[in-house]
């Protein structure tokens, strides 16, 4: 099914319901950050259980997304959205209703799944749904959906948290998913429309096997190591995640000489400077741990509820919002020199929010200028990036920078979040806590100038599809 000029006369209608399905997945990556004390204390988890529960989410999202994308166009999109938008409420339900930390975490990698199966039928129905003239507004509103869910999550979750209603207290960040996500289902029903791809790519179980035990050997020992004391296996796990991506990125290049349909096109990788835009984006998506450190800052050494944990995100959130929606012609008049310019004052940013410890008054501009720093950065880099491959590969190419951002979420949380509780120790008082906050935001400081370095190379010879337009998935 391809739109017509028409479109589907049902279009506006569905937009809300697809909006809402794209709302939920980055929310729940994001609201859980203001929530981690409770469900520590709650639980009786683990500093390492506690990162689990993003990091997991993250990188099963990551791995399936691709799949998920390919089982749309096989079986229909709006199947895939509905199951995903069912799933999404039940795994939920668990979450909300977990026991142990164990069970939280096989709730977040329910959650992880079912968003991936929900996320990019959105993006995918909108371009079957809406003609080429109203693409961009429709588009422009998936990328504004996403960025409130992304900045006003921990807001949100910080609200329910504080409100502790029927006694019940981090529950809240997960069962408020229940009356949303029934409303996008009911919406789904009654005005989505099937569509499914004519020419659709097969599936790779294989090559998503072999992805997922890479992710899994690096991610485990990178969080569970620590608290273990770097025994030997975290070693050997880290050495064979290295054989494993290894093995995964040549079945992938088998597969496609056979003619098969692989995750990841090894081609792409070969271009330079595809190549290059996929390691900025690798960077650039560590800084995700910012709110998780943050969040653990202001609880554990400032003592900060949820509530007012939540609220010392909106300086962040609102340089955020600024930037998204001034985007356009930022990026239309510096060209290609926006996203080193928006690395940097992400990363002058968190220098100020280091130099804020002690000065009130540079943590608040710290947080929003490093807000519009990740404001601009977001869509440049999408551009900067699918710009350096050509138009008949742009498709295959925004999955795999989607899924980058993806193992780039899953790494930050691990290793930044690593460093961050490696330099705390079982010091408890709030110069530990400072002390352990800004080595991590130290660390996301020296990644960004590096790739804001990187980032400068990019487009040197040219924009290969500069007319791209993608919104981000998360």
């Amino acid at each position: 099914m391809t739109p017509t000029d028409a479109g589907d006369p049902r279009r506006w209608l569905a937009l809300p319901v697809l909006l809402t399905g794209a709302f939920l997945p980055p929310l729940d990556f994001f609201i859980v950050n203001v929530a981690l004390p409770s469900i520590r204390g709650a639980l009786h988890a683990s500093a390492a259980q506690t990162q689990f529960v993003i990091s997991a989410y993250a990188a099963i999202y990551a791995v399936c997304l691709i799949t998920g994308g390919r089982l749309g166009d096989l079986f229909g999109r709006r199947r895939l959205f509905l199951l995903g938008i069912a799933g999404f409420v039940l795994a939920s339900l668990l979450c909300g209703l977990a026991w142990s930390a164990d069970a939280l975490l096989a709730g977040r990698l329910l959650q992880g799944l079912a968003a991936a199966a929900l996320a990019p039928q959105v993006l995918a129905s909108i371009r079957v749904m809406f003609p080429s003239a109203e693409q961009p507004r429709a588009l422009a509103l998936y990328a504004a959906t996403f960025g409130l869910a992304a900045t006003l999550g921990q807001v949100l979750g910080g609200v329910l948290i504080a409100a502790g209603w029927w006694g019940m207290s981090w529950q809240w960040i997960f069962l408020v998913n229940l009356p949303v996500g029934i409303a996008a289902f009911a919406g789904g029903l009654r005005w989505l429309r099937e569509s499914r791809e004519a020419r659709a790519k097969k599936l790779d179980p294989g090559g998503m096997a072999l992805l997922s035990m890479a992710l899994a050997a690096l991610v485990y020992p990178l969080v569970e190591g620590r608290e273990q004391g770097w025994p030997s296996w975290t070693w050997a796990m880290l050495g064979a995640s290295l054989l494993l991506f290894a093995l995964f990125l040549r079945f992938e290049a088998k597969l496609a000489r056979h003619g098969g349909a692989p995750l990841v096109d090894v081609s792409l990788l070969r271009h330079g400077e595809f190549m290059l835009g996929i390691v900025v984006t690798l960077g650039f998506y560590l800084t995700s741990a910012f709110m998780f450190t943050y969040a653990a800052y202001l609880q554990g050494g400032l003592g900060r509820d949820a509530l007012h944990t939540g609220l010392a995100t909106l300086p962040f959130t609102l340089g955020y919002l600024f930037a998204s929606v001034t985007a356009a012609p930022v990026m239309h008049r510096l060209g290609r020199a926006t996203l080193p310019l928006s690395l940097a004052a992400q990363a002058v940013g968190f220098a100020l929010i280091i130099a804020g410890i002690r000065n009130a008054s540079a943590m608040q501009t710290g947080l929003i200028v490093s807000g519009i720093g990740f404001g601009f950065a977001f869509p440049s880099l999408m551009r900067a990036v699918l710009g350096s491959v050509d138009a008949r590969h742009a498709g295959l190419a925004s999955g795999m920078v989607i899924t980058a951002l993806q193992i780039s979420a899953a790494l930050g949380v691990a290793v930044i979040g690593g460093v961050f509780y490696s330099t705390l120790g079982a010091a408890r008082d709030p110069s530990a806590y400072a002390h352990a906050f800004t080595t991590g935001l130290g660390c996301n400081v020296v990644a960004l100038a590096v790739i804001a370095l990187l980032a400068s190379l990019l487009g040197r010879h040219g924009v290969a599809n500069a007319s791209v337009q993608v919104a981000p998935e998360a």
